[in-house]
């Protein structure tokens, strides 16, 4: 056994501008892809009820001014959101007008308490997309926000294996107004995004949202909406630094899901990210799970068509191939699937193709002197393929650790591989921070793997016929 510490990666802001935390470096250098001689001006549709319309343009026009920190000792971990002005931090506006705004009736709202779940949810989900197909005929929008019904009787989910998420005995899911919303509106040109009342008003109870969210302060709730926001119009809040002697690398995550209607076959989901972050969705085909380890797998043929469609759908978004492709995957690789990844990385002529291993659990714990759990970068490599992560854990640089519960470690196993086991660490935590969902560090799970399960969710809506939208701002 061998431990090592990993130290916090850094990101790249404006200017080539680096800093380990995201808030820090927009506050002080700006998003990467800031031009100090032009604005980012997001114009923003609403829908929801008059009363939560109203409610979330008071607090987003609250937020276009600076929002003290959470008065805590944790100085260096509750930070103060500088505002969403032209003239500091993201330095960009946003834009209200009324004929981009759609309420939705009190009364037919309130219906939806009186349903039972499933139907709810369905019945809710239309209201919303009837707004939405009246606003996607209004010109200038960028994003749309989803003010969420605030007593929406969504069931509580059902219980996941994590080990076997595609089990045949896992109980039905119950319908989601979030996915089922994004699925539904795939055909629209706008990104959604979907805010609860607690976001903009904390003394609203919502018995639905867990206790991570609820103990959000202001600032922190502020930072991660905005970033989302600007992130969904097009920006790019910040990347990961690319050493201009290395090679240009993408990272692909496979992950797989299950259809709606529950049926035995299990479609794969990759997720192609470039060092900007920039993401491409692709769909993959049918899979059977294995009786050898009751694992879904491809075939030899499936695994070639995926990886050649991710690198086709990459040139097509960025005119040009990587070098290097390293591919996240969450069950083992059969001879098949490595022969046909191959062969993929073969006819793209790829220098470099690394294969990753990533289980949902292991067993191995670490733990650690004192009051705190590890630190965040500690790997522990049990033998030379098999290695665990702290991608949660203690921050140095907070002085604390971020999160609620005790964190356990992300587990990846080396299975083609030419760099070492300590790079490709290194890249899976940097890789945990291109999340613009959250600006802490305290993700657990790289962007590549998150993203392909995120996306499934929304996939197992859409028909096999329909194309999805191929940006991930239209399924975080």
């Amino acid at each position: 056994m061998r431990l090592t510490y990993l130290p916090e990666p850094d990101l790249e802001f404006f200017g080539g501008a680096r800093h380990l935390d995201p808030r820090h470096g927009i506050t002080d250098y700006g998003p990467a892809d800031a031009d100090q001689q032009h604005i980012r001006t997001i114009r923003v549709g609403v829908v929801g009820s008059e009363a939560n319309i109203d409610g979330l343009r008071r607090w987003l026009d609250r937020c276009r001014q600076p929002l003290a920190a959470k008065d805590s000792r944790l100085t260096r971990f509750y930070l103060p959101f500088p505002g969403f002005d032209t003239t500091t931090g993201f330095r960009s506006t946003l834009v209200f007008d009324s004929r981009l705004e759609r309420p939705i009736r009190e009364r037919s709202l309130r219906r939806l308490t009186e349903q039972p779940p499933e139907v709810a949810t369905r019945d809710a989900v239309d209201l919303y997309l009837d707004e939405l197909t009246t606003l996607d005929e209004e010109p200038g929008c960028d994003v749309v926000l989803i003010a969420r019904p605030d007593h929406l009787p969504e069931r509580a989910a059902a219980p996941v294996d994590e080990r076997r998420p595609w089990r045949k005995t896992q109980p039905t899911r119950p319908q989601d107004f979030r996915a089922l919303l994004k699925a539904e509106a795939m055909r629209f040109s706008r990104p959604l995004q979907v805010i609860r009342r607690g976001t903009w008003d904390a003394t609203f109870k919502d018995p639905d949202a867990d206790g991570e969210r609820r103990q959000q302060d202001e600032a922190t709730r502020a930072w991660n909406l905005h970033t989302a926001l600007y992130y969904k119009a097009g920006g790019v809040p910040w990347r990961l630094p690319r050493d201009p002697s290395a090679l240009t690398s993408c990272y692909v995550g496979v992950s797989f899901y299950r259809t709606n209607d529950r049926a035995t076959l299990h479609t794969s989901v990759a997720q192609v990210f470039n060092q900007r972050g920039d993401g491409v969705i692709i769909r993959g085909g049918p899979v059977q799970v294995s009786k050898d380890d009751r694992q879904p797998h491809l075939t030899a043929e499936d695994a070639q068509r995926l990886l050649s469609d991710s690198l086709k759908r990459y040139k097509a978004e960025h005119h040009t191939q990587p070098a290097r492709v390293v591919l996240h995957k969450t069950s083992s690789y059969t001879r098949a699937e490595i022969d046909g990844f191959d062969a993929a990385a073969d006819a793209a002529d790829l220098a470099v193709l690394e294969l990753l291993w990533l289980p949902s659990a292991e067993p191995i714990r670490l733990f650690r002197f004192g009051d705190h759990p590890p630190l965040r970068g500690t790997m522990l490599s049990v033998t030379a393929g098999r290695h665990l992560l702290y991608t949660r854990g203690s921050v140095p640089s907070y002085g604390t650790y971020p999160g609620t519960y005790i964190p356990g470690p992300l587990p990846f196993r080396t299975v083609e591989t030419e760099s070492s086991p300590e790079a490709l660490a290194s890249e899976l935590l940097a890789l945990t921070k291109m999340n613009w969902n959250q600006t802490q560090l305290d993700g657990k799970r790289p962007i590549t793997l998150r993203t392909a399960e995120q996306v499934g969710e929304i996939l197992r809506h859409i028909p096999e016929d329909v194309r999805p939208q191929p940006r991930y701002a239209y399924y975080m």
